[in-house]
């Protein structure tokens, strides 16, 4: 079991917004970019950084938007749809995809739309 699946999803969502402010972008984009990937609703959202929910009980309680399937390319040099491991793909999803909008890529496109 890796160590980033016991890791409180509040702690890693401030590096998140750092990440994308930094490179201009909103932390509203960002709650969006989450919203699309995960099916929470802000108060869901709002409810596990407040709770300190763990990434595996955080995607563990997720409903998967059925386009996240279409999410490839590279994170930290790994290949998003070349990892085995459900729980670890669905975080590096989510990486890739944050990666993605902070290097300024159209929301539709982050989106799958």
């Amino acid at each position: 079991m890796s160590r980033i699946f016991a890791t409180r999803f509040a702690s890693v969502y401030p590096l998140y917004v750092a990440k994308v402010e930094k490179k201009g972008r909103t932390e509203a984009e960002l709650v969006e970019v989450i919203e699309w990937l995960t099916g929470f609703d802000e108060v869901e959202l709002k409810g596990h950084l407040a709770a300190g929910t763990t990434f595996e009980a955080f995607f563990g309680a997720a409903r998967l938007h059925p386009k996240a399937a279409l999410i490839t390319g590279l994170v930290c040099g790994v290949r998003v749809e070349a990892v085995e491991d459900p729980l670890m793909r669905q975080i590096r999803c989510l990486d890739k995809l944050v990666d993605e909008l902070a290097k300024g890529r159209a929301m539709a496109k982050i989106l799958r739309g």
